[in-house]
């Protein structure tokens, strides 16, 4: 497959939940790709749809779920794939890091046996053989002395060698996407530099393609090659990541940059947030979901206010940068 092929296409991606006060698109219209041996930062506050894209994409939503779109790995249709075709490539050639390991794994089985159970279902091996995978894969995750942690159990784990064991779990069948939802949440932040130097690492070595879901935008600036910024369901930005830090467009964009502590900051500076909350995923507005918010909004003319609140933007503008905003800024520079 040539670098320029997307290992993961998604295009108009939706979910819908069914409630009872009516119908929440948890998700609306989302499309982006990831390359091979590329990483895609998902960016956005929390109820932006990040987790909820991620587990669309890997089949995961209940029945409940309606999902629509097109979702392909290498190729291949996943939305409306029967289970037992999805379980096959769960595992196999995509595989998730959820962001609490201690939830995720089961605390009756030791993590050797977890790891093996896992290699087993997928590649039929032999108990002998896939406990070896087993070992070796803590190892290849910097898990010190494999051999004898593989028989403890998770509780016997610090927050950071958990999430070592997730990622070694992800990873022994040497799937072909990883997608990591918020895996630094928990962790403080000298584990968490190590946990997200440990992804890089594996990714430069196998040509993963990572999908990276975080609130951070200080995980993103680390990791990512690609950053989709979203809110409210929808995509609000897709850029490089040096574009993105360097000239957002999207005034939900620079919001989040805005907010970030910065190193010449004195201890009375107060803490920048984005006014406001976000927005009801029950009854959408009808025009830009961040104009209630928007200072740009807020500032323009009584035509250009009327257009925020009434016009839902489209995503558009220059190619490999679009933004879904009626005067995005490009350069610093209102469109």
């Amino acid at each position: 497959m040539g670098d320029s092929t997307p290992l993961l296409s998604v295009r108009d991606l939706t979910v819908t939940f069914p409630t009872r006060r009516g119908p929440v698109r948890a998700v609306d219209s989302l499309s982006f790709d990831v390359l091979p041996g590329r990483t895609l930062g998902i960016v956005g506050e929390s109820g932006s749809g990040k987790s909820v894209t991620s587990l669309a994409v890997l089949g995961l939503h209940t029945g409940a779920a309606e999902v629509t779109g097109s979702v392909t790995l290498a190729g291949r249709e996943l939305i409306g794939l029967p289970e037992r075709e999805l379980n096959r490539l769960r595992g196999r050639r995509m595989a998730m890091i959820f962001q609490d390991p201690l939830s995720s794994l089961h605390p009756y089985y030791t993590v050797g046996e977890q790891i093996a159970e896992h290699h087993r279902v997928h590649f039929g091996s032999r108990r002998a053989a896939a406990r070896e995978r087993a070992v070796e894969a803590l190892g290849e995750v910097g898990i010190p002395e494999p051999r004898r942690r593989a028989g403890e159990y998770p509780h016997q784990f610090s927050g950071g060698m958990r999430q070592r064991v997730m990622i070694a779990m992800a990873l022994a069948c040497e799937p072909d996407l990883l997608i990591a939802d918020e895996p630094t949440t928990a962790l403080d932040v000298t584990v968490q530099a190590q946990i997200l130097e440990l992804i890089a690492r594996l990714q430069r070595e196998r040509g993963l393609s990572v999908v990276m879901i975080t609130h951070d935008l200080g995980v993103v600036a680390r990791v990512a090659h690609d950053v989709l910024v979203m809110y409210g369901g929808r995509a609000a930005e897709h850029a490089p990541v040096d574009a993105l830090f360097e000239a957002p467009a999207h005034p939900y964009t620079r919001g989040l940059l805005d907010s970030l502590p910065r190193l010449d900051d004195h201890d009375d500076t107060p803490l920048r947030a984005i006014p406001g909350s976000p927005p009801s995923l029950l009854d959408p507005a009808p025009g830009c979901a961040f104009a209630p918010r928007c200072s740009r909004a807020a500032a323009g003319s009584e035509e250009e206010r009327a257009r925020c609140t009434g016009e839902r933007p489209l995503l558009g503008g220059p190619e490999g940068h679009p933004a879904a905003c009626h005067f995005p800024a490009y350069e610093g520079v209102a469109s």
